[in-house]
């Protein structure tokens, strides 16, 4: 059975009739059920999102491409029920790439490689709707080669004080002569990106997330917070550094996230930032906006992470202590007690 038309709703927006159990070719990926769907807002399908993904191969690509993926699997949509699989399944096609990745107690598993556009595809097929990403590349595994700073808002916080968090922390980089890049979660919070030169392992880049934290919260202690303990927090926004830790997957940029309104995590240029709406970043909007603007992350030279590991080893040489990790991770060196301070206060 085939694709039987294409329309359009009142807002402009395409929209692909198929017959129920009919199997539609996207991208060379056969896509089965298309006619699901798995996003209730608008009623947006699994056609839909394997479009989606069509439209924005190119920049998808330059950002996941050669990269082991966790994959976050909706078979029955945004709605239904849900699972985490960072092992492809037993049955998967010869031509699948995968690598072996792992955990932090050691345990490997086959993960999902962004090979190519067809790869994403296949994993759509499988009710996968967005795509959590290793740091690393598949070929060189040893080195990350991407600081990912997640700004992510406690309770109480609004997106306005996300905005100014951003701003800050863009001005602290630069003052290291550190260019980054922005995105939107796909929810509530920002995402900072900077690219690497390919010398440093997981454990030094979480090092200078955890300095850049420090720092941040050192300068703007009413807005910004580095306290891991959510008990210590307060109304302030989170620079939540253990997201680069080893073995860590953030949700990957141009991937749609599975809510009912099919959010996506979009770059956005930092001049978008102050009249950016995230929840209007949908799969429904971004291809038009990408297609009209291009990809705000198409410049993105690797950069030195030296700067922010000299303030770490500042921080250190002060007396300072590692930052707590989190606990499925083993005991690091230097750790402090891995316990949050009311219970340890009772103890």
């Amino acid at each position: 059975m085939r694709l039987r038309a294409a329309g359009g709703d009142r807002a402009g927006r395409t929209v692909h009739f198929v017959q129920r159990g009919a199997i539609v070719n996207v991208g060379g990926v056969e896509i089965s059920h298309p006619e699901k769907v798995y996003f209730a807002e608008r009623g947006e399908t699994k056609l839909d999102l394997a479009r989606y993904y069509e439209a924005v191969a190119g920049p998808l690509l330059s950002r996941l491409g050669g990269r082991p993926l966790l994959l976050e699997r909706y078979p029955d949509g945004a709605s239904g029920k849900s699972w985490f699989q960072k092992r492809v399944p037993k049955s998967t096609p010869d031509w699948v790439t995968t690598t072996v990745v792992s955990t932090p107690n050691g345990t490997t598993s086959d993960a999902l490689v962004a090979a190519d556009l067809a790869h994403i595809l296949w994993a759509v097929n499988l009710g996968c709707i967005g795509f959590h990403v290793w740091p690393v590349h598949a070929a060189a595994p040893e080195v990350t080669d991407e600081l990912r700073i997640d700004l992510d808002p406690s309770p109480g916080v609004g997106f306005g004080q996300v905005r100014e968090a951003a701003v800050l922390t863009r001005e602290l980089l630069r003052e290291l002569e550190i260019e980054a890049k922005l995105k939107t979660t796909g929810s509530r919070g920002l995402h900072i990106y900077v690219a690497l030169q390919p010398e440093w392992d997981g454990y030094q880049v979480r090092a200078a997330a955890v300095a850049l934290a420090r720092e941040l919260q050192r300068r703007h202690p009413g807005l910004i917070t580095a306290q891991w303990w959510k008990e210590e927090r307060g109304t302030r926004v989170f620079v939540d550094f253990n997201q680069n830790a080893p073995h860590k997957t953030v949700f990957g940029a141009w991937c749609v996230r599975p809510r009912v309104g099919a959010q996506v995590s979009t770059p956005i240029s930092w001049d978008e930032l102050a009249t950016v709406e995230p929840a209007q970043l949908t799969i429904a909007t971004v291809p038009a906006r990408f297609a009209e603007h291009g990809d705000p992350w198409a410049d993105m030279p690797p950069q030195s992470l030296e700067p922010l590991l000299e303030m770490s080893r500042r921080d250190m040489e002060s007396g300072l202590m590692d930052a707590p990790w989190p606990p499925v991770y083993p005991k690091m060196p230097n750790e402090p007690p891995r316990v949050a301070p009311s219970r340890a206060k009772k103890g």
